[in-house]
């Protein structure tokens, strides 16, 4: 067994579970990379929501205005396939920030991985329930899986940490991300029965989906080293001492927004319908974003640690303070925006989403993200935790020590 590279010169407190993080105790970086990343997810979902529209060859809803192919354009070239990665990363972090609290207090890497797994289990459970009742496109199910299988890497060393970073780099590209191009560029149909009710339409396929999407999800492997990329980026410290590490975050943040262009420009295109090209270039074209999209979503988390070394005078107050309590928030902040923009588009609930134009939704998508920065303030000047969180760790922990 390897040594905790979690180890610290502090004598070990007394063994358990560690208190819940206090605001003191928190990093500014990572939670205000979580609350930017979500409302990069809102944009990257809500399309899920719109219907009684047709689709073209390329998944796209047809019948959009000039502005919606425009606000499209620059969805793809920006945002889509970046929230995955990023929730990856930032995924990953926060494992290794669990295990290192764990193993602080004197814990063996038994009892850390037990723990981990437990939490692990629950949100697949959690993903289950979001998925059958909210939104079949739930992310949480594949990361609660995908979080078991990196229990494997919470104690390894940094440079067993970092040989299994470039095995799975290696996997993704030669394996995983074709298998996800493929899946993407296939039937431009939803999922679901048209001859069923819609709200038991969307029941039945968020229950098949979560779980074979979960599965899929393991074995492809796309998230994996964004997953590992996390854990290595909590024992760099970028995050949580961005002073000490500027000119890497800016390398990181420049090149990865180049990267972020260039690998997503042709789909943009696509997008925009400036061009149309046969299914096997196509395909071509997603894997590159896809690829890119790893790089990129870790160029945005450097330039959200940038961000937070700029606004450090400000600490939690104001703009950098509205972000890092939606951070703090994020399983919270994640499911309400299901239980904001599924009820008011999807066909089951007021059925707004009927026609409506990209533009129309991305709007929607980021009122909705705005909505939850709202309800994360009150709740952090009243000094509450999300819910979801208290619930979390309730379970992974047990009620005396929540």
């Amino acid at each position: 067994m390897t040594a905790t590279p979690y180890a610290t010169e502090d004598p070990p407190r007394p063994a358990g579970p560690p208190a819940p993080i206090t605001k003191a105790e928190r990093s500014l970086a990572p939670d205000i990379a979580r609350g930017g990343m979500l409302l990069f997810i809102a944009l990257a979902n809500v399309p899920v929501h719109l219907w009684g529209m047709d689709r073209d060859k390329y998944n796209h809803f047809t019948g959009q205005s000039t502005a919606d192919h425009v606000a499209y354009f620059i969805e793809q070239l920006l945002i889509a396939e970046r929230s995955r990665p990023m929730f990856a990363l930032l995924y990953g972090f926060g494992i290794a920030v669990m295990a290192s609290r764990m193993f602080a207090r004197g814990m063996e890497p038994k009892g850390v991985r037990k723990v981990l797994r437990r939490r692990s289990w629950w949100l697949l459970a959690f993903g289950f329930l979001h998925a059958v009742f909210l939104f079949y496109g739930d992310i949480l199910a594949p990361y609660g899986a995908m979080g078991l299988i990196a229990l494997f890497f919470v104690n390894l060393s940094d440079k067993a940490l970092k040989r299994w970073f470039w095995a799975t780099v290696a996997y993704v590209v030669l394996i995983g991300n074709t298998m996800f191009a493929f899946f993407f560029t296939g039937s431009a149909q939803p999922p679901g029965d048209d001859s069923l009710p819609p709200y038991l339409s969307q029941m039945l396929t968020g229950a098949m989906v979560s779980p074979v999407g979960a599965v899929a999800t393991v074995f492809v492997g796309a998230f994996f080293p964004s997953i590992i990329g996390g854990m290595m980026l909590q024992r760099s410290g970028w995050l949580n001492h961005p002073e000490d590490h500027l000119p890497q975050l800016k390398k990181y943040f420049i090149s990865g927004m180049v990267v972020n262009v260039l690998s997503s420009l042709p789909v943009a295109l696509v997008g925009l319908g400036a061009w149309e090209p046969s299914r096997g270039v196509w395909i071509g074209a997603v894997y590159l974003t896809l690829l890119g999209g790893m790089y990129a979503g870790f160029g945005y988390i450097c330039g959200f640690g940038l961000l937070a070394h700029k606004l450090r005078g400000y600490g939690r107050r104001g703009v950098p303070g509205a972000l890092a309590a939606v951070g703090e928030r994020s399983l919270t902040s994640y499911l309400l925006q299901s239980f904001i923009m599924a009820p008011l588009l999807a066909a089951w609930g007021l059925g707004l989403g009927e026609d409506l134009g990209y533009l129309g939704a991305f709007g929607v998508a980021f009122g909705t993200w705005a909505a939850t920065v709202v309800i994360a303030v009150l709740l952090d000047r009243a000094g509450k935790r999300g819910p979801f969180e208290v619930l979390l760790r309730r379970l992974t922990y047990g009620r005396k020590r929540s």
